[in-house]
């Protein structure tokens, strides 16, 4: 079973942002070990197991649509990977070497979205994925 860490710098101070990312931790448990991990922005860098696949979401990434996404995720295992982490910086960004140390340079949009929203579009956008991988009927 795949192990899928959202990383992300502080904590969510709106209860309806944290019940959102609680709901669809619910949801993800049947797919895989789904964990957030709150962070500091220096502490990113030390918390990125070099044996995963490490995500950056960052403006300059490259975009992917919801089924490109579940296929790079569905692949993850076939190449030895266990684990897959997400990181999403602070309203200041993310550093150049965090950056660096991912594999994958995810980009949302071209806009710019609040950094403690993100984390609730991308847990959705991960539970999308696995019931694309598994053929469920919540992506239409």
């Amino acid at each position: 079973m795949l192990t899928v860490t959202v990383l992300c710098v502080g904590t969510l101070k709106e209860a309806y942002l944290r019940d959102a990312v609680a709901e669809y931790a619910k949801r993800l448990s049947a797919y895989c070990k789904f964990q957030v991990w709150e962070r500091k922005n220096e502490q990113l860098l030390s918390c990125l197991n070099p044996r995963a696949f490490k995500i950056a979401l960052c403006v300059e990434g490259k975009m992917l649509s919801s089924e490109e996404l579940a296929a790079e995720m569905e692949a993850l295992p076939t190449k030895g990977v266990s684990e897959v982490i997400f990181v999403i910086g602070d309203s200041d960004g993310m550093d150049e070497s965090v950056k660096k140390a991912c594999d994958l340079r995810l980009s949302f949009s071209r806009m710019t979205f609040p950094h403690q929203l993100m984390r609730v579009v991308l847990c959705e956008q991960i539970y999308r994925a696995f019931t694309i991988i598994h053929n469920g009927k919540y992506h239409k």
